[in-house]
């Protein structure tokens, strides 16, 4: 892949369970030039996370310190738990790389705020059927907890239209390919292309 002076800034939002982690994770290890950031949070790890490589999981004391602070760009509450962006993340765009954040919906406004030219993608569930027996299969969460991700799923459902793409996650090789593609052509659009390396000066009226 040619260098690029600027990355493009991807949001992938998805209710819970509906396979984005799984999705982004794939997608970066098939794609040069694009990673993840790291969001802080102050959940309890999960089973089979990584400091560092999921979440930086933090205290809620530290993860006030860091927001009055103003080092995260985006922060929201969800299910009980903060997760916040650190700015820092952001200086791989600067680096020619493309940076995926994988933030709730919340957070997806926020960077569409401040960032006008970000890739807002959503992972859409087949059905929140599918979505339930997902959360029940992964276990770890508490009954209580599971309904009240399914109530927050509605929810995020109804930001849909926010969003630039919409991938529905019935088969995971499918869905992965289908946000590798969105990534892939993003890089290729004429306005980012023209801006970067030409500087916009063909496609004009030379006389």
């Amino acid at each position: 892949m040619a260098s690029r002076e600027k990355g493009v800034l991807f949001v992938v939002s998805a209710p819970s369970g509906a396979g984005k982690t799984t999705i982004v994770r794939r997608v970066i290890s098939q794609l040069a030039g694009v990673s993840l950031s790291i969001s802080c949070t102050t959940r309890a790890p999960r089973r089979g996370e990584q400091e560092g490589v999921d979440y930086s999981f933090i205290t809620r004391a530290e993860f006030s310190a860091l927001e009055q602070a103003g080092r995260f760009i985006e922060w929201a509450q969800v299910h009980g738990d903060l997760y916040g962006t650190p700015r820092a993340n952001l200086e791989r765009l600067h680096q020619g790389e493309d940076l995926v954040l994988e933030i709730d919906t919340q957070g997806a406004r926020k960077i569409r705020e401040a960032f006008s030219d970000a890739v807002l993608v959503f992972i859409l569930p087949p059905s929140l059927e599918v979505l339930q027996g997902r959360l029940r299969s992964r276990g770890g969460d508490a009954e209580e907890a599971i309904r009240a991700r399914l109530h927050n799923a509605q929810k995020e459902l109804d930001q849909m239209d926010c969003y630039d793409y919409i991938v529905v996650n019935e088969e995971i090789e499918e869905a992965t390919r289908e946000v590798a593609s969105i990534i892939i052509a993003e890089r290729c659009k004429a306005a980012r292309v023209l801006a970067e390396r030409l500087g916009g000066t063909y496609g004009t009226d030379n006389g």
